[in-house]
């Protein structure tokens, strides 16, 4: 779904008004992929990009956002000044300042924002408080982004794994994390990673491996068996890639070899789930049909990865990078606690436990929840 709304100024052009007009005239505001809302551990939240491009002869400076619902525009989310650095980046390098859109270049705000369960599905829409950086006028507002919230009901899908500890591994605000890299490699820039997670196993004081963690057997997920999340037709294999002895003797893969040896599920609905990093010997192939629950792999360590690990997602089409990332939910899982940030799980640290073991369904996991699938 592609929603544009170039947004235009009703001042005329006159003296010093005349380059703002311009501005106002040239920053075009989209939202490309439709917003969704999802259950994200115990909050609904909506999660999209609103993607702003400097059209005009004038650096901007964002100073504030505002998302609106419905025909009232009542708001919804505020970004203030303080948060925008850390809700968006620029297309390219970046500049000092976050929160400054260079002439010619684009900035991505990425929302995540928690909404009231019981929030109507209005369209939403976009008040912008900017400013140029090279003037002295004061700050100016547009409004635009029109968009039409995704409606139709979230995958519910089987545990891609049995058993645990697992850490769901991500950061939505991570710079280069899954949820902010976008790819161009078949014409159309697309965001497969939006809802990846990078599952992980660790025991009960948060180590990855029992020994030499350089060899990759060593890990606790190494050669877990990958199952299929629903019922479907597999429709991409790739088992060519060689399991690396040691993950210091791994070389940097090529970005067509990032994903090691993957699987892809289609579940129907114009869903694919996709599973990479996988062991060589797929115990699948093309067209072969599977059910819930049915072993598709085993978790390894091929392509770009820091450690052994599952890379999971589900994707629009049956395309590594050339896909955009869809919501989903998990029917059941068993949360055990939960890493405070990223960075602590990657320390090694012991995970927090949670005060009481809990069944968690049809939620999307937190960042860094520990989890335990049903299974051994």
């Amino acid at each position: 779904m592609r929603i544009k709304l170039l947004v235009l100024a009703l001042s005329a052009f006159a003296g010093q008004g005349a380059a703002t007009a311009q501005v106002n005239q040239s920053l075009d505001v989209q939202v490309i992929e439709a917003p969704k809302i999802v259950r994200i551990g115990a909050t609904d939240q909506l999660v999209y990009e609103l993607h702003l491009t400097n059209f005009s002869s004038h650096p901007v400076e964002l100073n504030g956002l505002v998302i609106e619902a419905g025909n009232r525009h009542t708001p919804l989310k505020t970004y203030s000044r303080d948060e925008l650095p850390q809700a968006m980046d620029l297309v390219g390098p970046p500049e000092a300042n976050a929160r400054i859109i260079p002439t010619g270049r684009r900035a991505v705000v990425y929302v995540g924002a928690p909404v009231p369960a019981a929030f109507p599905r209005e369209p939403i829409s976009h008040r912008l408080t900017l400013s140029k950086i090279d003037t002295d006028e004061a700050d100016f507002t547009i409004s635009g982004g029109a968009a039409t919230l995704e409606t139709a009901a979230l995958p519910r899908l089987s545990p891609p794994l049995r058993g645990g500890p697992w850490v769901a591994v991500y950061d939505p605000a991570m710079e280069r994390g899954h949820r902010r890299v976008f790819y161009a490699t078949e014409g159309s820039a697309t965001l497969p990673g939006r809802f990846a997670i990078d599952f992980m196993k660790v025991d009960a004081s948060g180590k990855l491996s029992a020994g030499d963690a350089d060899i990759p057997a060593n890990h606790h997920g190494f050669g877990a068996a990958v199952l299929a999340v629903a019922d479907g037709t597999i429709v991409a294999v790739r088992d060519d890639v060689p399991d690396p002895a040691t993950a210091k003797g791994r070389t940097n893969p090529a970005i067509a070899d990032a994903s090691g040896n993957y699987v892809m599920l289609d579940i129907g609905g114009g869903r694919i789930a996709t599973y990479e990093h996988l062991k060589q010997g797929a115990p699948v192939e093309v067209g072969d049909r599977v059910k819930a629950g049915h072993v598709i792999g085993f978790l390894g360590f091929t392509g770009q990865a820091s450690a052994p690990h599952l890379h999971f997602h589900l994707a629009d089409r049956a395309s590594i990078l050339g896909a955009e990332g869809q919501p989903y939910v998990f029917a059941s899982l068993t949360r055990l606690g939960r890493y405070e940030t990223i960075d602590s799980f990657f320390r090694g640290e012991t995970w927090p436990p949670a005060d009481r073991s809990e069944t968690v369904r049809d939620s999307f996991p937190p960042p860094n929840l520990v989890v335990r699938f049903p299974g051994d």
